[in-house]
């Protein structure tokens, strides 16, 4: 039987599926120890060089499911607080913080706490069908899984109030020119294309990927002079490793670089 999640490896890249789609993919308990496992393994592989995170069927990932969440009230176990650091703070940290790329390959709604966990990831990309929505106001509730931070960084602190606030949903057109995703393909399309994408990323210097990935994150908490340090370091590190030397030789070659990843 095929669980909630599944995973895949396509050469260097790491698919991670969440596989409900009879419940649009809502994160049951399962369903969240599946992520947070496939997640852990594929940060912890080197020979995998970029994560893409994605649904089956019409959705993304339909956010928290509330029927697991009302039998739990129902039951006096109820503990958000709790859910919050054993899964969602784990996952949102792993798909931000690991020394890899990470793309969430939205092909349909991404609401609630899947919207969150888009959000804490590298790059977006969608399908022309795909819609945002935050969802939390309507069950009375604070957006989480890290999407007070990561929002208002993505596409600026007005948007993210109205989003938050309104609760409104967004298209996929919209979603990119606000900022929220990187590119926008027909339905059709989107499996190709997105594969294109992560096969350019995995096939890339995965140790300066994953510097400038550091880099560019520390920066939205840092002044200039520590940014401007912190740059000097890590590229002095780049440019010892054999990708560097790799990328040059091509470039003086006029061929394409085969980096290794190291």
């Amino acid at each position: 039987m095929i669980g909630p999640v599944t995973t895949r490896r396509e050469g260097g890249a790491a698919w991670v599926t969440i596989n409900r789609p009879e419940a649009a993919n809502a994160l049951d308990q399962p369903t969240k120890d599946g992520i947070l496992a496939a997640l852990e393994q594929a940060a912890a592989d080197p020979s995998a060089r970029v994560v893409a995170l994605t649904g089956t069927g019409r959705a993304f990932c339909a956010g928290q499911d509330l029927r697991e969440l009302q039998g739990s009230r129902a039951s006096g176990e109820i503990d958000l607080g709790d859910a919050l650091k054993t899964f969602y703070e784990p996952a949102v940290r792993l798909l931000a913080e690991m020394p890899k790329p990470t793309v969430a390959v939205v092909n349909g709604v991404a609401a609630g706490a899947g919207a969150s966990l888009a959000l804490a990831c590298d790059l977006r990309v969608a399908a022309a069908s795909a819609r945002f929505k935050l969802a939390f106001s309507g069950i009375a509730l604070i957006p989480d899984a890290g999407s007070t931070w990561h929002l208002p960084r993505l596409v600026g602190l007005s948007n993210a109030l109205r989003l938050a606030l309104l609760d409104d949903t967004v298209g996929a057109e919209e979603a990119r020119r606000i900022g929220l995703v990187s590119r926008v393909w027909p339905d059709e399309e989107l499996a190709d294309r997105a594969g294109e994408l992560i096969a350019r990323l995995a096939a890339g210097p995965t140790g300066a990927h994953a510097a400038a990935k550091r880099l560019l994150r520390a920066s939205l908490e840092a002044d200039l002079p520590t940014a401007l340090a912190a740059e000097a370091k890590a590229q002095a590190a780049a440019a010892s490793s054999a990708d560097h030397a790799e990328g040059v030789s091509a470039f003086v070659a006029k061929r394409a670089p085969a980096f290794t990843g190291s």
